[in-house]
């Protein structure tokens, strides 16, 4: 039974919510930045894993988020391409709480027009992509292809490529599964039940609830080609749409660009 509150009840937590986050991640940019020069950017793993872990399940629970992350069939203990359904605001503070190990995140470009997440992003080696600008995108992927391999880096994108989307699940853009073949890497689907219904898309009213995170079993991609990408986009999609309980698929068609 969900919990009843007041639209003025939801509205001034919320506006407490988004002035402790600005706060606490001005302090955070603070520290990360102190703890990166005294380390020479030794410590940037150790920083997203851990720190990533404080960070963003603090801001949840502050918002009255509690995560319940369980993991279906075999973890992976190799680098990988973790995806996810995106289609709520605090998606992007469940993503850093989850914790993943040696991970970088491709996220928008238009993130770095935000001071702090520009300073947090760059110091910690994240990459951004124009989305719309599907060469400038292949180019600054394949650029960080050879450090990602030489540091056993995994990465972490949504492949809905933003969280404005028709239905539950947005149609999937081609970068993580391009990403994948290019790389070597195995696929780790992971799927956020509960974050829409809390806090939809555009909205920075959060209720208080449960958001359950699922790991499912990796993908192999070894077989995987750019001739047959689009039947792998879509049998993943797929498997989403089932997650999701999404019986009819109404949103457009998959692999619509990069």
């Amino acid at each position: 039974m969900k919990a009843s509150y007041s639209k003025t009840y939801l509205y001034a937590r919320s506006i407490f919510n988004i002035i402790f986050t600005f706060l606490f991640l001005f302090i955070s940019a603070i520290l990360i930045t102190f703890l990166l020069v005294i380390s020479l950017g030794r410590l940037q793993n150790p920083i997203i894993q851990y720190y990533g872990i404080f960070l963003g399940r603090t801001i949840l629970r502050i918002a009255g988020i509690k995560l319940e992350i369980h993991h279906v069939g075999e973890k992976i203990d190799r680098p990988a391409i973790y995806i996810s359904n995106h289609s709520s605001t605090i998606d992007l503070f469940i993503i850093i709480g989850l914790g993943l190990p040696r991970v970088r995140f491709v996220a928008k470009y238009e993130l770095l027009y935000n001071p702090l997440f520009f300073i947090l992003g760059r110091l910690t080696g994240q990459i951004f992509i124009k989305r719309q600008q599907t060469e400038h995108a292949v180019q600054i992927l394949r650029k960080a292809y050879e450090r990602i391999k030489r540091e056993k880096l995994s990465l972490y994108i949504a492949p809905e490529g933003t969280r404005k989307h028709p239905g539950k699940i947005g149609p999937f853009k081609k970068g993580a599964f391009r990403m994948a073949i290019d790389l070597g890497y195995p696929i780790v689907p992971i799927y956020f039940e509960g974050a829409r219904e809390l806090c939809p898309v555009d909205s920075f009213i959060v209720r208080p609830g449960v958001v359950k995170v699922w790991f499912y079993p990796p993908i192999d991609t070894s077989d995987w080609s750019l001739e047959t990408i689009d039947q792998h986009i879509e049998d993943v999609r797929r498997m989403y749409l089932q997650w999701a309980g999404v019986k009819e698929d109404t949103a457009l068609s998959p692999a619509t660009g990069r």
